[in-house]
């Protein structure tokens, strides 16, 4: 094909110049990579389902709705936030009369039951109880015996469950009513407890809810459901076909999918567009001399533009259609990892469909085309006559669109940081949230007159390292645009990866500090029920502290509530961990909370004691009342007696235990803190403090996953893309390296050079992505545990140290190979 056509000079190019485009088709196909794999993650979450199990055989089911609706705003303005209930939300079981005249309506309440601790045993494993009337839907049968009919009578299922007694046996059962002894009289397939319909409800510790109600009646289930809402005017949710599965750690498994496939794959994609480009960039620009010839041959501007176009439309597409491959592997693995530790429902699957890999490939081809567009801008419209003697030095102007977007940018940056610095609380995570994106947007941008300034400061020392750091310094100055594609994205990498990785390590430093100097108590039994403890006998210190002796202690119940944070059209509803106490007298016994304003003895029904951060984000203080719901959404507006510092590693909402009577499906307490020696009957579920510190650590262990999960897929990609861009750049010098040889310098100088220059691009990106990191992390890090940061240092070296190895082996490896294929001076 004549090469005065666009798509032959295209082909020509591809042809002759492979170096450059592989570097091309790296950078688009882990682009595509990463935002494929984020994109299924998001599909998947907004399409996740799961199969009907107790309700498989249930025509209609009536439920609660299991998320918190806040209206914020008004006018055309408003709108609605959504958040999950921490526990079940359950049915007013007045609701069952409006049901009734449509069907049979069964009532349906599930708990858990065990056997009761005798003297120095320990209580059996949770069996899942519920009312006889329920298998009507569930499948379950007698085998033996009759159904419970009054008080006392109990079935029991013949696996798990069924060897708790036998027929006729008196056997005690732990209910969240409290233990209790009942009579077996039958026997019935499968796992499981059931009692009577009213004792079930009575024994679930919420006698006044139900957790469903079953509609059996004739006919259509759409027609049946339909009626069912029209009875209930929008007091409960009527669900049928697959939303009858109501599965609350379903909507959970959502939220976290839709947060790594939106939030973080938003911000990686970003990371990911910027680096491509910069990659189509260079590769354009090192080609700078070829466009110049063919402008002075008398190539149009037009032609030039058409070939680059041409040539991003042979790369792009086979980039993006390979990098769906390892998109939708790395999808495939995150997911099966969520899944594995307990994130994800078992009968949740991943969705892979060709939306999300469409729009990455779209999205790769789109970026190769504007970034080639920008780049050719310049050598597409200079004079024919000067075109060579342009290419023949780099550009020291700058561009007059990048460089004012990029102060802009910078100067945003700036003000979030500012923000952020005196803020507090939700104002100042906010802020610095901002902090990293403007900064990492201003590098971006900025690139030839960061990495100039770089040269400028870090030159010095090298002038001093003999001939070898001279060059190294006089080459990255002259070609800053060439050191600026190399120093992005490490600093992009660094900063991001450093913001996640380091955040952790300070909320978990600032975790595990509350709790090693708030846990008084000296032992701590995990679980109540499973011992010969009764923690309703266990807390004499309630009413005075001083009567906490041995064998003694309080009982605490840890859940999770919704707060209502921030003000005016800012409002929302944030998670916050909970803990129920019978007394605060009682709990500053084994608890020391750090009290800063009010006092805990004033805990009382109907007030509440809040973590600084909680209060702050809420706007809240002593004397003030907050609004809360309750972990089954029940709403609450307890007054503040109290605000305390260390709630990130004892709970941020502290609550009398009354308040949480019937609102949890335990419906009981979850610890027992012992103080003084451990009663014989505790004494081999009795845990010391210690341990139970080291536990609390391991249940945080998704977090700490998911963190280093994102920093390793973000920091990997442009750990390739810093690799992909110095090999091309090595490569592209190789007739400087042979003009070098040529003028006398030695192979050992030369490599020396490249090590040089190596380390002043890694050095230069790793110390601009710290000084993001950090601008982000004080004042994160202060709103969320209230201390600055923890760094720790070999985490931090082991950071850089990869960042410099990466640096010099993408450029020596390389240069050794470029040296070799260079003749002999």
């Amino acid at each position: 094909m004549p090469l005065h056509r666009p798509n032959g000079l295209a082909r020509a190019a591809v042809r002759l110049r492979p170096a450059a485009f592989a570097g091309t088709f790296i950078a688009l196909l882990m682009t595509v990579a990463v935002t494929a794999a984020c994109g299924i993650l998001l599909e998947t979450g907004e399409r996740a389902r799961s199969e009907p199990t107790r309700y498989a055989a249930a025509p209609v089911v009536v439920a609660a709705d299991q998320q918190v609706r806040l209206r914020v705003g008004r006018g055309d303005g408003a709108y609605e936030t959504t958040a999950r209930v921490p526990d079940r939300a359950r049915l007013d079981a007045a609701l069952l009369d409006r049901l009734a005249p449509l069907g049979r309506a069964v009532p349906d309440v599930v708990f858990p039951v065990r056997a009761a601790a005798g003297p120095g045993a320990p209580g059996g494993p949770d069996t899942e109880a519920g009312g006889w009337g329920a298998t009507a839907f569930t499948g379950a049968a007698l085998r033996e015996g009759r159904a419970p009919q009054a008080a006392g009578e109990v079935v029991l299922g013949t696996a798990g469950a069924g060897a708790l007694g036998a027929r006729g046996e008196r056997i005690a059962l732990e209910t969240p009513a409290g233990p209790r002894e009942f009579r077996v009289v039958g026997r019935a397939d499968g796992p499981g407890v059931w009692f009577s319909d009213a004792e079930a409800r009575a024994l679930s510790g919420h006698p006044d809810a139900l957790d469903a109600v079953v509609l059996l009646g004739p006919g259509d289930p759409e027609a049946l459901a339909d009626r069912a809402r029209a009875a209930l005017d929008g007091r409960a949710r009527v669900l049928t076909g697959a939303a009858r599965a109501v599965d609350p750690q379903l909507d959970g498994a959502k939220q976290l999918l839709s947060g790594i496939g939106g939030s973080f794959g938003g911000t990686a994609t970003l990371v990911a567009v910027f680096t491509a480009a910069a990659t189509v960039a260079l590769s354009v620009g090192q080609r700078s001399r070829e466009f110049a010839l063919l402008r002075a041959l008398g190539a149009t501007p037009r032609q030039i533009r058409r070939t680059i176009a041409t040539e991003a439309l042979l790369v792009a597409p086979a980039a993006g259609a390979l990098g769906c491959i390892p998109g939708t592997a790395l999808a495939a693995w995150w997911f099966g990892q969520l899944k594995q530790k307990g994130a994800i429902p078992a009968g949740v699957d991943l969705a892979v469909s060709w939306i999300p890999l469409a729009s990455a490939v779209a999205l790769g081809l789109v970026t190769a085309l504007v970034a080639g567009w920008a780049a050719a801008r310049r050598p597409a419209r200079i004079r024919p006559g000067q075109a060579l003697a342009a290419a023949a030095v780099e550009r020291l102007r700058p561009g007059w669109i990048r460089t004012p977007l990029g102060l802009a940018a910078l100067a945003g940056g700036t003000a979030c940081a500012g923000l952020a610095a005196t803020g507090s609380g939700d104002d100042a995570a906010n802020a610095a949230l901002g902090v990293v994106m403007l900064f990492m947007l201003a590098v971006a941008l900025l690139g030839p007159l960061i990495a100039r300034a770089c040269t400028a400061v870090l030159g010095l020392p090298l002038r001093a390292g003999g001939a070898s750091g001279s060059l190294a310094a006089a080459n990255s100055r002259t070609h800053a645009r060439r050191l600026a594609s190399a120093i992005t994205p490490i600093v992009l990498a660094t900063a991001f990866s450093s913001t996640l990785l380091f955040l952790h390590t300070s909320e978990e430093r600032a975790v595990r500090q509350q709790q090693e100097a708030g846990l008084l108590a000296d032992h701590v039994v995990p679980d109540p029920g499973a011992a010969a403890v009764d923690p309703a006998a266990a807390d004499p210190a309630a009413a005075d502290p001083a009567a906490l002796g041995a064998g003694a202690g309080v009982p605490v119940t840890r859940t999770a509530v919704l707060a209502e944070v921030g003000t005016g059209g800012d409002r929302r509803l944030e998670s916050a961990t909970a803990q129920g106490v019978p007394s605060g007298a009682g709990l500053a016994a084994v608890q020391d909370l750090g009290v800063r304003e009010g006092s805990l003895a004033r805990l009382r029904p109907g007030t509440v004691a809040l973590d600084r951060t909680l209060a702050d984000a809420a706007r809240a203080g002593v004397g003030d009342r907050i609004a809360l719901r309750l972990p089954d959404g029940t709403p609450a507006a307890p007054e503040v007696v109290a605000v305390y510092t260390r709630g990130l590693g004892l709970g941020q909402v502290t609550l009398p235990a009354t308040d949480l009577a019937g609102r949890t499906t335990a419906g009981r307490p979850t610890e027992l803190l012992l103080r003084g020696p451990v009663p014989a009957a505790a004494a081999g579920a009795a845990i010391p403090a210690a341990q139970w510190t080291a536990r609390q650590s391991q249940d945080r262990e998704l977090n700490a996953w998911a963190n280093t999960a994102m920093a390793a897929v973000l920091g990997g990609f442009a750990a390739v893309a810093a690799a992909n861009t110095l090999v091309m750049t090595v490569l592209d010098r190789r007739r400087e390296l042979r003009m070098l040889r040529l003028v006398g310098s030695t192979r050992r100088q030369v490599l020396r050079m490249l090590r040089w220059e190596a380390l002043l691009i890694g050095g230069a990106g790793t110390a601009l992505g710290t000084a993001i990191a950090l601008a982000t992390l004080f004042p994160l890090a202060k709103a969320v545990t209230g201390a600055p940061p923890h760094i720790p240092p070999l985490l931090y070296a082991s950071l850089a140290a990869a960042v410099l190895g990466l640096g010099l082996a993408a450029t020596l490896i390389p240069g050794r190979w470029a040296l070799r294929t260079t003749a002999r001076p």
